[in-house]
């Protein structure tokens, strides 16, 4: 897969798949990009989207930053307590900037941006900071920022607790239990535990997770900035999600005008098959809803 360095000094792995209108994916928190469904992927490429997908800065194949994150407990802890958590090196922000820093250098002028979960508050802060640059929204089982919705459900914390240092070793297991609890209705463990192993052989980057866990925490709440954002946007939420509540996708569409909520009875936190023709649907439908004048094709790529 090719990379490439940003002006910041960031470089990000990334890979692009298909013909059409671009349209760019932004993976969750420790996700990498090859942890979109395969099924998804395909089916965007088939109802006429080019995909880009792309590592975050701090996991996959990217660039790894050296600051020392607060502990998983401190920042779980913030994150309950609804605080904004200290000494973060960066937030959604500076990965917003990332995102926009990659569609410059693949020469797209605009995209259509679907982020899931810690993806979507990156697909939401590049709204607000990048307006041009998005000419559409999906914003998947994710949150505001404002530590008042979508927050992580006591009952999950009672269920799996604290998450210990990660171990190699127990990596594995310890990812299995977690997304037996937030994955809803439609959980394969033997799928998500092949998945979680080829992820740990490709990039294993708990500091990096860790990284990324303080920087949802120092984030800032995006609801004025949504207010602002014009670029038709789709909401999209599991009812049975228990790391980000429901809550996230109702005050996610509540902030943006004209937004569409779509939300699923037998979806957690995860992006099950028996839903990713309806999700795609939606997804290609809100992209039609874009202003046709606004620039959005390659011409340097």
């Amino acid at each position: 897969m090719p990379q490439i360095t940003l002006p910041s000094g960031i470089s990000l792995e990334y890979e692009r798949r298909g013909a059409g209108d671009p349209l760019l994916l932004v993976m969750g928190l420790a996700g990498q990009l090859t942890d979109w469904p395969a099924a998804f992927v395909d089916e965007l490429v088939e109802s006429g989207f080019e995909v880009v997908m792309f590592d975050n800065r701090d996991v996959g194949l990217s660039s790894k930053t050296d600051w020392s994150p607060p502990s998983r407990r401190k920042s779980i802890i913030s994150m309950l307590m609804r605080r904004p958590i200290k000494g973060a090196g960066y937030t959604m922000d500076d990965m917003a900037d990332d995102a926009a820093g990659l569609m410059d250098a693949l020469g797209f002028v605009s995209m259509d941006v679907v982020g899931m979960s810690m993806g979507g508050m990156i697909g939401q802060a590049l709204a607000i900071r990048h307006p041009h640059k998005v000419r559409s929204l999906c914003s998947v089982m994710s949150n505001t920022g404002d530590r008042k919705n979508g927050t992580i459900s006591l009952k999950l914390v009672r269920l799996v607790g604290i998450p210990k240092p990660p171990n190699r070793n127990t990596a594995v297991d310890e990812g299995v239990k977690l997304w037996r609890h937030i994955s809803g209705d439609h959980f394969d463990e033997a799928e998500a535990r092949i998945q979680m192993a080829a992820a740990i052989e490709r990039s294993w980057t708990p500091d990096g997770v860790m990284r990324q866990t303080a920087a949802i925490a120092g984030s800032r709440d995006r609801t004025a900035g949504l207010h602002g954002v014009t670029a038709p946007t789709l909401v999209i939420h599991g009812l049975q999600d228990l790391l980000v509540l429901p809550s996230g996708g109702t005050a996610t569409a509540a902030a943006v005008p004209g937004s569409r909520l779509l939300m699923f009875p037998d979806m957690g936190h995860n992006l099950p098959t028996a839903r990713t023709s309806e999700m795609v649907a939606a997804i290609r439908s809100n992209a039609a809803r874009a202003d046709v004048s606004r620039p959005n094709a390659s011409t340097t790529a």
